[in-house]
């Protein structure tokens, strides 16, 4: 079934005036913003023409976990973004709204030799 029409189907289902409850309501943002994360850091190790492997070595971690990252399938915890934003060798932003979540990596500037 195409996106469209399953979002049909849902809005049908759940009515004009139904309000999802607030445990999907949650569990929808959390997976918005376990996605961001894994496109952030795909982005930007691809930028750098960097492997799973290679970053997992730079960053002190497994293949597996990288791919855990990538894939949105595990919550990092602060020391372990920290250690993936050092290892990809820039700044972690991540910008929290209702609606909107907004994760990116800022390189960071090196001196031209």
């Amino acid at each position: 079934m195409r996106h469209s029409r399953w979002k049909s189907v849902r809005e049908r289902k759940l009515g004009t005036d139904a309000i999802e409850p607030e445990d999907v309501v949650q569990a929808r943002r959390e997976i918005r913003l376990s996605m961001a994360l894994a496109r952030a850091v795909y982005e930007r190790r691809v930028e750098l023409g960097l492997t799973q492997t290679q970053l997992a070595e730079r960053a002190g971690l497994t293949q597996a976990k990288v791919s855990r990252i990538e894939g949105s399938d595990t919550v990092p915890t602060l020391p372990l973004l920290s250690k993936l934003a050092h290892a990809l060798d820039a700044s972690l932003n991540i910008a929290l709204d209702d609606d909107e979540t907004h994760v990116s990596f800022t390189p960071h500037k090196t001196d031209a030799a």
